[in-house]
This record gives C-alpha cells, structure tokens and sequence, in this order.
C-alpha cells in the first residue's frame, strides 16, 4: 500500500449534524428506547462517502473540542452565539460514534482547545507538503480558502452528484473572488453561520467589486469606501481573522499513517459489533 494515499479530511461535527437533522428515518434500539441515528446516519454517510468517493484515500475524522471556539469568542463575543443547544441524544452520540471510528480503523480527533477547522487546516498544510492530494468533506465553507491549492478539493455529499467536488477554479466564477480572498470576502459579506454579520450595504455582488483585481481589505482605495463602511473597518478586519483558519495547531505528528483505509462496514453491521441495537 503507498505510503502518500490521498487523504479525506472529515468534518465530524458537521456530518454529525447532518446524519442527526437529515437523515430520512430515526434509528432507534430494538426495544425503541434509545435513537441511534447519530451514530448509524454518521457510518452510512461515511461508507458511502469512501465508497463514491475516496476508495483509495486515507479517511480522517476532526471532531470540534468543547471548548473550541472559545479564542475566536475571546475576540467577538457575538461569535457563534446565535447557536442553539443541541438536541437531546445528539452531542450523545459523539461517543459511540468514536468508539465505531475506533472499531473501523479509521483514525479521530479532538483536540483540545480547537475548532476542527483549524485543525483540518493544519493536517490539510502537513499533508500537502508530503505531496499528499488531499479532499475535505463538509458543507461548511469556510474550507474554500484551503483551496487556493489546487490539489485540494471540498466534498459536500448532501448536493447533487455534479455539484458535489468544489474546487478553487469553481469560486470566481460562482462568488467572484478567489479561494485566497475568501476570508475578506466573508469579512465584508459576512458569516451567518458564525454569526459574523459583514458590513450592512454590502452583499455579495459589491463584495467582489470591491476585490476586483485579487485585492485585499488592505489595498481597497478609501474612495471606493463609503464613510460608513469605514467606521467599521477595524471590525471588518477583526472579522478577517476570525474567519482564517489557523494551519498551526498543535498536533502530533504521526495522526496520519499515508496508507488507505479499510473497507468501512454497513452501519447496521457496527451497531451490531458495538452491540447498540
């Protein structure tokens, strides 16, 4: 087996989430007492992910620390604050579903202190600097700015099968800027995901007017500035960094061993093997 394996980064919160609030049927225990959709919906769209997509790669799961957000939080207070608790069973299932990880042979993360973007940046950086083509999977875009490398792709199973692979040439076309832009972008547009709100009167189309040229906040002409926009401008770029992903977590250096990972097996089978049913 080849040592430098493409690589699938997955973002387990997300996938979590959306195995929990979108999968088509609750999964529950054979006596009913207890939903085991997080788990079960979490390994099905995982297999089917290696399966359509990354047969060859090595598979990854980055889980968000408890107290992740806490530094961007430190910055803005307003960060993420919008979020509501989740529901009861979900964060629940976070256990079983590493104890199913561990079982698969699939390798995990939490690291504590972090968001598991930044540490997907810094295993993304790692990877490609051993040569290592590497796939993200969420539906979380903040990932567009990784794709200034052209050997990195976003994977959104969720779309329709031909919009599902992202990759940085898709982005001026779609958004008018570039991957490297994107966090002025955001800053400027704004981020109702992390309740990061932009600057108000600027939407996406003069977002990237205002970045024409490959520009950043800092070589924006004041004139094209409205007085407004640039009482704001320290926010604007305090935004800007709470939305860069750190590519300098602290990890150990032997996460990933650069060999493809197993065929994953049916939810149903694991739940069996972990005996949850």
């Amino acid at each position: 087996m080849s040592p430098t394996a493409p690589l699938l980064l997955v973002d387990g919160h997300n996938l979590l989430y959306r195995a929990w609030y979108g999968f088509p049927t609750r999964i529950t225990s054979r006596d009913k007492t207890v939903d085991r959709t997080g788990v079960f919906g979490f390994t099905a769209l995982l297999r089917k992910a290696q399966t359509q997509h990354a047969q060859d790669h090595e598979l990854f799961v980055v889980f968000d620390a408890e107290d992740g957000s806490n530094a961007r939080a430190a910055q803005d207070s307003d960060y993420k604050a919008q979020r509501l608790a989740p529901g009861p069973g979900l964060i629940e299932s976070l256990a079983d579903i590493k104890r199913g990880l561990d079982a698969m042979k699939v390798g995990w993360i939490e690291q504590p202190g972090c968001e598991g973007d930044d540490v997907i940046a810094t295993l993304t950086t790692a990877a490609r600097t051993g040569g290592r083509e590497v796939t993200v999977m969420s539906a979380d875009r903040d990932f567009y700015q990784l794709l200034a490398d052209p050997e990195v792709r976003l994977l959104n199973t969720g779309l329709a099968e031909d919009r599902r692979l992202t990759t940085g040439a898709h982005l001026s076309p779609r958004w008018g800027v570039t991957a490297a832009q994107w966090p002025d972008y955001r800053a400027l547009t704004g981020d109702p995901a992390d309740n990061i709100p932009g600057i108000h009167g600027i939407g996406p189309r003069t977002g990237a007017r205002l970045l024409a040229d490959g520009r950043h906040l800092q070589d924006i002409p004041v004139e094209d500035l409205k007085p407004a926009w640039i009482a704001q401008w320290e926010q604007v770029l305090r935004w800007r960094e709470m939305i860069r992903l750190d590519h300098k977590v602290d990890v150990a250096d032997d996460l990933l061993t650069g060999r493809p990972t197993g065929r994953l097996i049916p939810a149903a089978a694991l739940l069996e093997e972990l005996d949850l049913w």
